[in-house]
């Protein structure tokens, strides 16, 4: 698990190898990602957007970007959280994520680019 505070934004990871969605006989693998986003300033944050970054350890590598995270832009209230799980889909069974959330402040209508800590991803059987 890592965890980076930008802004009053903390944001959480863990991640999950899922062996039954995966065939490494065809260089096919699905890490999932527990995300919590929460909010420890004192006004309320609307998360806009996401910026990904996914490299494998092949050195391939590929942005994602979009609106808001599955399907929601959600708003976060003060000592509040969100919490979210997604996946991504590697041709090697070592990677690494990494990027940013828009968040706006809905005080004063700032927008904040929220840090997304990196983190590797392994299959189990890689970490002997």
């Amino acid at each position: 698990m890592v965890q980076l505070v930008t802004e009053g934004v903390s944001i959480t990871v863990e991640t999950f190898y899922q062996p039954a969605q995966s065939n490494p006989i065809n260089s096919e693998y699905l890490f999932a990602y527990r995300i919590t986003i929460e909010n420890l300033g004192t006004v309320p944050v609307k998360l806009l957007s996401r910026h990904w970054h996914i490299v494998d350890s092949n050195g391939s590598y590929r942005e994602v970007e979009g609106e808001g995270v599955v399907g929601q832009q959600p708003i976060i209230d003060p000592g509040r959280s969100f919490q979210y799980v997604s996946a991504a889909n590697l041709r090697t069974d070592i990677g690494k994520m990494y990027g940013s959330y828009q968040v706006e402040n809905l005080f004063n209508k700032k927008i904040i680019v929220v840090a997304i800590p990196e983190f590797h991803l392994f299959a189990p059987f890689k970490m002997n």
